[in-house]
């Protein structure tokens, strides 16, 4: 198995070289938990990707959201072409999770949009544990949640050899058994087609290469990698593991086992809500879970099946159910990016998911097992961990505990630049005081970014600006994803010079044009005026040598406190190291894209449908079946370039069209 080689055209300088020999150093001497305090822009990702490739371990990066996941699973990419690099995040274009609203006696079925492009990379993710160690999977929070028993996804595989008897009639059960489908006409990955003694596989995990096998009578003669288009062959393979289709099947030993654990279940389900005199609700779990039953009986699989994992994968009502983390070897390595909203966002996951599920159980609408089918609470995901470093600017409480308060730190930018400088201004007054330095700014070229508290003072500071003849625009969570991207493209391109907003952390601002950070009512203590939210908030004036930020308060809180100490701390240490390299900051210069999907999204996107609507389509495609079958495949485009928000733009196109075409029947 080849050991991890990191490839990249330079290597660690400012202080990357000491952050890598420490954190190297902890997980050789088998420290559990160890934090990298890594300014913004300092290179962490690099220092990452060295890490890696010195402690030689399987890892799994852990991000907030998708999009982040997506730019780091380049990165890694790049950094490691000769080991597997792995995506691992939800496969849906669309996702309605299943709901029942009692207020209004409204059932929301589940709707789901289902990435052919994602599933395959997840079901790579997957193969590629079980096959090798050289594995790096950058995965969102979606690892905690239920996947398929690794045992039974493994164990359920169907491996040929050169040379190995086997009868075709075997093989080709076995692959209908796990979830395979026979396609002579359409050939594409989860299926296979058989002509003689010749069978053709496309195996799951793969996105451009299937498997051809020859037989001779019971014999396996010769296994050939295949390009699916033409059918040549791109060299012989001594063996193959072919992985199931799906990573939610029932082993064979379990089959019997589970369907009359499921129907156990409903027998005691019936009579507790008879006994409850709740009749409407005995009939609704009986005749959904019947069909579900008759389903699995017939086809090995029915809609919905997750529900059931528990009786599928055997285990005891409670337990957690096996994920992602669970296809990794014991000694695996976790990286937590962002740490300070990834904590958090893995940490509230399960609260929201039993809540829903609940309802629909006391309902009748799914049986109690049901809630099983789950993500981690935060205390069986400590379980999960073997050794853990958190990267963040500003690394959270829990965090810092877990490592014992020890940080390692990467304070230095390869560009030399510094931490901006803040300074303390009285809140009254703020605003005239603010257009000075606006004026000043825009003078010089240069962006500004204001946040205020409420989203009433962001639209008034921004007509007052308006009409004082400042170019400006705010941002706040009406602004839709796609709207918020062309707002920071146009703020770069100078359409505007101001952009004012309420929290600007979550909008993954990266602007080198800003070089003034105003903070409006700095003392008003809260989440959005906490020193780690200080702290980021001033990193946004980081990539410009004259960045600076002002903090308008009548007086200073403990965050604020706490804040500008650490940022001067910073600035003296980038200052001192500068001064002994003859270096000199210099802004950073970073090309403006015609579309800048820069955006960070949490694991599920939702656009608004009324936006889709007034999309313009071209006249001359009067067939709508046909413009929905392009969009579609624009659609999976997208997703494979994991452009998730062009994607989730073009899903909602074809959804708008379907309902039109619907009331033109009607």
């Amino acid at each position: 198995m080849p050991p991890f080689k990191l490839e990249a055209p330079f290597k660690p300088c400012g202080d990357q070289g000491q952050a890598i020999e420490k954190l190297a150093a902890g997980v050789k001497a088998g420290k559990k938990h160890q934090v990298l305090l890594g300014v913004t822009g300092s290179g962490k990702t690099f220092t990452m990707a060295n890490l890696i490739e010195r402690v030689q371990k399987p890892t799994l990066v852990l991000v907030h959201n998708k999009t982040l996941a997506g730019q780091l699973y380049q990165e890694f990419k790049q950094f490691f072409p000769h080991n597997a690099v792995e995506y691992f995040i939800s496969y849906y274009d669309y996702y309605q999770p299943e709901a029942y609203i009692p207020q209004t006696d409204t059932y929301i079925a589940k709707d789901a949009s289902i990435n052919d492009a994602i599933d395959q990379m997840r079901h790579a993710a997957t193969t590629a544990l079980l096959q090798r160690n050289d594995v790096v999977i950058v995965s969102s929070v979606s690892c905690i949640y239920g996947l398929g028993s690794p045992e039974v996804y493994h164990g359920m595989l169907l491996y040929l050899e050169e040379g190995m008897e086997i009868r075709r009639e075997r093989i080709l059960s076995k692959l209908v058994e796990i979830q395979y489908t026979r396609n002579d006409a359409d050939f594409h990955r989860g299926t296979f087609r058989a002509r003689g003694d010749v069978i053709e596989v496309f195996p799951a995990s793969s996105d451009a290469a299937s498997v051809r096998i020859e037989l001779f009578g019971d014999v396996v003669d010769a296994i050939h990698e295949i390009d699916p288009l033409t059918g040549k062959s791109l060299g012989r393979l001594p063996k193959v593991p072919i992985y199931p289709n799906t990573h939610y099947l029932i082993a064979p030993n379990r089959y019997e086992q589970a369907l009359k654990g499921i129907e156990q279940e409903l027998e005691e389900r019936i009579a507790f809500f008879k006994r409850e005199r709740k009749l409407l609700e005995a009939q609704r779990i009986e005749q959904r879970t019947r069909f579900d039953l008759e389903m699995i009986r017939a086809m090995g699989y029915c809609h919905g099946i997750e529900n059931y994992s528990r009786h599928l994968s055997g285990r005891a009502p409670g337990e957690p159910p096996p994920t992602l983390l669970d296809y990794f070897p014991k000694d695996f390595l976790l990286i937590v990016d962002e740490s300070h909203a990834t904590i958090p966002q893995v940490g509230g996951m399960y609260e929201g998911d039993y809540s829903r599920k609940k309802t629909l159980v006391d309902y009748g609408f799914r049986l109690p097992s049901a809630i099983d089918n789950r993500p981690l609470k935060f205390e069986e995901f400590e379980r999960c961990l073997n050794q853990v470093v958190y990267v963040s600017a500003t690394p959270g409480p829990y965090e810092l505990e877990q490592a014992g308060q020890e940080v390692v730190e990467q304070i230095i930018r390869p560009t030399g630049l510094m931490d901006p400088v803040i300074e303390v201004r009285p809140a009254k007054g703020q605003v005239d005081d603010l257009l000075g330095e606006v004026r000043t700014e825009v003078a010089k070229g240069n962006r500004v970014l204001v946040t205020t508290l409420t989203k009433r003072m962001a639209e008034d500071l921004t007509e007052y600006y308006h009409d004082l003849g400042v170019k400006v625009r705010y941002l706040h969570s009406d602004i839709k994803t796609l709207e918020r991207a062309e707002l920071v493209r146009d703020l770069r391109r100078g359409v505007f010079d101001v952009l004012v907003g309420i929290n600007l952390l979550r909008e993954g601002l990266d602007i080198p044009e800003v070089s003034l950070v105003a903070i409006l009512d700095a003392d008003k203590e809260g989440y959005l005026r906490s020193h780690r939210s200080l702290i980021q908030t001033a990193g946004r004036a980081a990539r410009h040598v004259e960045g600076r930020v002002i903090l308008y308060g009548d007086t200073v809180t403990e965050s604020m406190r706490l804040a500008i100490e650490e940022t001067a701390r910073r600035r003296r240490i980038q200052a001192e190291y500068n001064r002994a390299h003859g270096i000199t900051p210099e802004s950073v210069k970073k090309s403006i894209p015609t579309v800048e999907y820069a955006m960070a999204q949490m694991d599920y996107l939702s656009l608004d449908l009324a936006a889709e609507s007034q999309a313009v389509y071209q006249q001359e495609e009067r067939d709508v079946e046909q413009l929905i079958r392009r969009l579609e495949a624009e659609m999976k485009a997208a997703a494979k370039e994991l452009k998730f928000e062009r994607a989730a733009e073009l899903r909602n196109r074809i959804r708008a069209l379907r309902m039109k075409e619907l009331e033109v029947k009607l």
